[in-house]
């Protein structure tokens, strides 16, 4: 009997996916000279594309050089140079996988001691308790900082498909600035972006119309939502369906649901649980609530690492499975699903009793086995996530120099 993960999804712009599996976007980190996709990039994407899912979906690539995730940042606007983009575009696309690029901005989140800005919609900092001081502090954007912002992911979204991506998804989960403005904590704007949904969701709308407008037709828009962000007061669920709706008639083909932020890690998994699937797809029971009513498709991501989690989701209604970590460990996990076989193993939780330390442990082993991979190397279960994140730290010391002298060249174009 076939598997309807192997069943193509047609999509609203005309874009057909060969199947219901995608890789998620996991933030690599791995930027070469001048903030460029290198060698290491385009071998990582050639093996995820060879490992047959339908759709591979990059690590945030920065719509605005002067806020970056981290030092090393993926950077594609005005004045970059196209060429090494489309041979990324290229080198995921060589195994029959369509190729996205997930564009952000970080907004707040933004690493103490990174040069460049600190925006938010308002000037509320990222509390982390004792480690709030690893973020800078934000100033609250203007109209005519809002303003610039939006242009900047449609010259974004505008070159990725210049350069030969299938799509673009806009990154408005996580904590991230879209996901800032749609949220109440942080949003506390008395103008035309702050105060109900309506206002809050501006931004996020703009940037998709402006992206929808400079785009050709065929090209995929999806937007990446948290279906709650676990905060109390915070973003919710009935704010995500009433999002959703705000989305619909903008020309969006897919949202992908997820959840959390830095201030609450949910997107790193929840506390484990005895119930397995619990576990597996760990916003399943939101997704389920909103695939309800939803008028798009919704891609789900979080925990899912086994085919029969897979097809559960499927049958409660979401159409695309996203799968993130699995394939850091398991580049080949939808040709072995397809084969009727699982994972080698996977990453072990990291279950250290400060959560915020935690959470950077679990990235660091993430993007370790990432460039393992990117090198031809095997990704390996065994690492210490003190030593990912010791090595971690290491590496991005020297990122943040080479950023910082490319950052003042690069901004003198402008």
């Amino acid at each position: 009997m076939s598997s309807p993960l192997f069943s193509p999804l047609h999509l609203r712009s005309g874009a057909v996916l060969r199947n219901r599996i995608a890789k998620a976007a996991m933030e690599e980190g791995m930027a070469g000279a001048g903030q460029l996709p290198d060698d290491r990039l385009l071998s990582l994407y050639r093996r995820w594309g060879a490992g047959g899912a339908g759709l591979l979906i990059t690590g945030n690539v920065m719509v605005h050089a002067e806020a970056l995730t981290g030092p090393g940042g993926v950077v594609l606007d005005e004045s970059t140079p196209l060429e090494p983009f489309a041979e990324w575009a290229r080198a995921g696309r060589a195994g029959g996988a369509a190729m996205w690029m997930q564009i952000n901005h970080p907004g707040r989140q933004i690493q103490a001691g990174m040069p460049g800005v600190v925006w938010g919609p308002s000037d509320v900092r990222v509390d982390l308790g004792r480690h709030s001081k690893r973020f800078g502090r934000p100033t609250a954007m203007t109209p005519e900082q809002i303003e610039a912002t939006v242009r900047r992911f449609a010259v974004t979204a505008r070159r990725a498909a210049q350069a030969g991506f299938d799509g673009v998804q806009i990154h408005a989960a996580h904590g991230y600035l879209l996901s800032q403005f749609l949220s109440p904590l942080v949003n506390r704007r008395t103008d035309r972006w702050g105060g109900p949904l309506e206002n809050r969701a501006r931004l996020l709308l703009d940037v998709v119309r402006a992206v929808r407008a400079v785009v050709p037709p065929q090209f995929a828009v999806a937007v990446k939502l948290n279906s709650a962000d676990f905060q109390r007061g915070g973003f919710e669920v009935e704010d995500a369906r009433r999002v959703i709706a705000l989305l619909e008639p903008l020309g969006v083909d897919l949202v992908e649901l997820s959840g959390g932020s830095y201030e609450s890690p949910a997107m790193s998994g929840r506390p484990a649980d005895a119930r397995t699937r619990a576990r597996e797809a760990y916003f399943l029971d939101l997704a389920k609530d909103l695939a309800a009513t939803s008028p798009l498709p919704l891609m789900l991501t979080g925990g899912i690492t086994r085919r029969d989690s897979a097809e559960q989701v499927l049958a409660d209604g979401v159409d695309l499975i996203g799968v993130g970590t699995a394939l850091a460990v398991t580049p080949d996990l939808p040709a072995r699903w397809r084969q009727g076989r699982e994972a080698d193993g996977q990453l072990p939780p990291v279950t250290w009793p400060d959560k915020t330390l935690a959470a950077a442990a679990g990235m660091a082993l993430v993007r370790h086995q990432l460039r393992r991979m990117a090198r031809g190397a095997k990704p390996r279960v065994t690492t210490r996530p003190a030593c990912a994140l010791a090595s971690e730290q290491l590496r991005a010391r020297r990122q943040l120099r080479r950023y910082r002298s490319w950052l003042p060249k690069a901004t003198s174009h402008h």
